[in-house]
């Protein structure tokens, strides 16, 4: 192969990535939130999960970032790893409609699209248009790589080894799918293979039967893109990756059976294929379209294949990768609207609720500063993650709140409600504070900032401090103790004078006449985690101030009882 052919290739493919790259981003752009909510709310089962991915894919021409999005919501606890599994079926389906759409012969019309894209791109201001130009650039530079493809592998029909080489995939499947693997985890994209693949094609140097093996290998490599994805994630994210390749290995290997086991399978499906276009009005079929069609019809045939054993999918995975995974969930756990037909459950249910979002603030607020001071960087996408997870919680259990009918109450129950929204909060404003010092941890891990070990054995003594009232701050919420509400308050008007103390220790320590060498950047470091563990305390003491005037009330109105039987 001549220098001018590989690079000929290599420019033809390198407009096609770029080309797919840019439309996916375009079209991304201007539907990806809705499509990220879709894919969030609506896979509730398998089935509904495969429409979803399905038509998620079609939309943004790419499967990777669909499953790299399912992996996401998995890793966050959006989405359960049943639920994950039939998206991901749907995303192969999806992305046959990209290859159904390179299968058009549309390069003529290729600087038609880079033309009138280029111009919405540049030169108008707003966003919309200027998504839609990238639209239409990328799609003209996909087919334009595709011409430069198809027109540099021109002499390839010619070539005797290159023809043997194919034949070859034909009588050895197995070669072909090696084949179709490497290069989709070469160029990350199982649509520019597919490219590569059709450009054989219409250049003549390869025949539909040659093609099959390749398009299986095409399958099994996308799901690299998704294997790296789950690197760092959580258990569960790494199940939906491995289910991810389960689905197209284990497709692939049963096509591959048949391949080396049915005589002449391949012309059987070509047979299938051809029966299918008449019916639907095309007498006759391209070699690239049916090539297509293969994929779409191997694809379809898998998911079906395995749709009624997602159950069994999903116990494999486990099986492969074991363990159990901590993983918080994302949404409310106790309350259900249900409830709110009986009102006195309704906020006792609350109150779990309310509890359980306290139990994560605490354990984000004590890890992230063990995490702090160890200098341990792990812990901020733990961190991170949890603080959406209570920003979720906080409005879900507000918006319940607000629905709980009021008229059944008794005036201590209607307080309770009254005061649970200033303790969600309260909490909120807690988890907040937690990953405010992850903040400092990464700005610490990042400039290489060394702690001294006064400052350390500081944060250490007040921290320690903090969680123990957390813990009380929990059991206050758990049983409306008041000796524990009043034992929150004298800790915070403690800790108060205790940050004072040490603000000015440290300030005094920066500043020493002696030039003992301290790093500005740690005492300043210092003093922001220490302020904010003050201020996690002041959360705490509303708190306690909350429950306490819930049965303020009360007495209150015993008291005016009392004076009225009096007199």
């Amino acid at each position: 192969m001549e220098f001018s052919m590989i690079f000929g290739l290599l420019g033809g493919l390198g407009l096609f990535i770029y080309g797919m790259k840019q439309m996916s981003e375009g079209l991304q752009k201007t539907a990806g939130k809705k499509l990220r909510h879709i894919l969030a709310k609506m896979t509730s089962k398998p089935i509904m999960g495969v429409g979803v991915g399905a038509l998620v894919t079609s939309i943004i021409q790419s499967s990777s970032a669909t499953t790299v999005m399912v992996v996401g919501f998995v890793n966050a606890g959006i989405m359960t790893l049943i639920q994950s599994v039939g998206v991901i079926m749907g995303a192969n389906i999806g992305t046959t409609i990209t290859a159904q759409l390179v299968a058009f012969k549309l390069g003529d019309y290729a600087f038609h699209a880079i033309a009138l894209g280029a111009f919405a791109y540049l030169f108008t201001k707003r966003k919309k248009t200027q998504y839609i130009g990238q639209v239409l650039l990328g799609f003209g530079l996909l087919f334009l790589g595709m011409e430069t493809m198809g027109d540099t592998m021109q002499p390839l029909r010619d070539s005797v080894v290159f023809i043997e080489l194919m034949e070859s995939f034909a009588h050895y499947p197995i070669l072909g799918v090696l084949t179709g693997l490497l290069v989709t985890v070469a160029v990350q994209s199982s649509t520019a293979s597919f490219g590569i693949l059709l450009g054989l094609v219409s250049a003549g140097a390869i025949n539909y039967y040659s093609a099959i093996p390749i398009l299986l290998g095409n399958n099994i490599g996308t799901t690299v893109t998704t294997i790296l994805s789950a690197i760092g994630a959580n258990l569960t994210a790494k199940r939906a990756a491995a289910a991810h390749f389960l689905f197209n290995a284990l497709g692939a290997a049963i096509m591959i059976s048949f391949l080396y086991i049915v005589p002449d399978f391949s012309i059987f499906i070509e047979n299938i294929l051809l029966t299918l276009s008449r019916l639907f009005g095309q007498e006759t079929l391209s070699t690239e379209r049916l090539i297509a069609n293969t994929h779409t019809f191997f694809n379809v045939l898998n998911t079906l294949i395995w749709l009624p054993f997602t159950g069994f999918l999903v116990y494999l995975v486990k099986k492969i990768i074991p363990g159990e995974d901590t993983t918080l969930k994302h949404g409310t756990t106790f309350i259900d609207d249900r409830m709110l037909s009986t009102p006195y459950v309704a906020i006792e249910q609350v109150k779990k609720e309310i509890v359980y979002m306290h139990e994560i603030a605490r354990d984000m607020v004590c890890e992230s500063v063990q995490a702090f001071l160890d200098g341990d960087g792990d812990i901020i996408k733990k961190i991170r993650r949890h603080e959406n997870i209570i920003n979720e919680l906080e409005e879900e259990l507000l918006h319940f709140i607000q629905k709980i009918p009021q008229a059944q109450l008794n005036d201590v129950d209607i307080r309770t409600l009254d005061k649970y929204f200033a303790v969600v909060d309260d909490i909120e404003s807690i988890a907040d504070d937690a990953d405010d010092i992850t903040d400092f941890l990464e700005n610490r891990v990042d400039n290489k900032i060394n702690i001294s070990e006064d400052g350390k054995k500081t944060i250490e003594k007040v921290s320690n401090i903090v969680c123990d009232v957390l813990d009380k701050s929990v059991k206050l919420i758990e049983t409306h103790d008041l000796e524990i509400a009043k034992e929150i308050i004298a800790v915070e008007e403690r800790l108060d004078d205790m940050q004072i103390k040490v603000r000015g220790e440290s300030i005094s320590r920066i500043k020493r006449a002696d030039k003992e060498i301290i790093d500005p950047n740690a005492g300043i470091l210092l003093l922001e985690t220490l302020d904010t563990l003050e201020h996690i305390t002041d959360q705490m003491a509303d708190i306690a101030h909350s429950i306490i005037e819930i049965y303020d009330g009360e007495h209150k109105v015993k008291a005016k009882e009392t004076d009225a039987k009096a007199v």
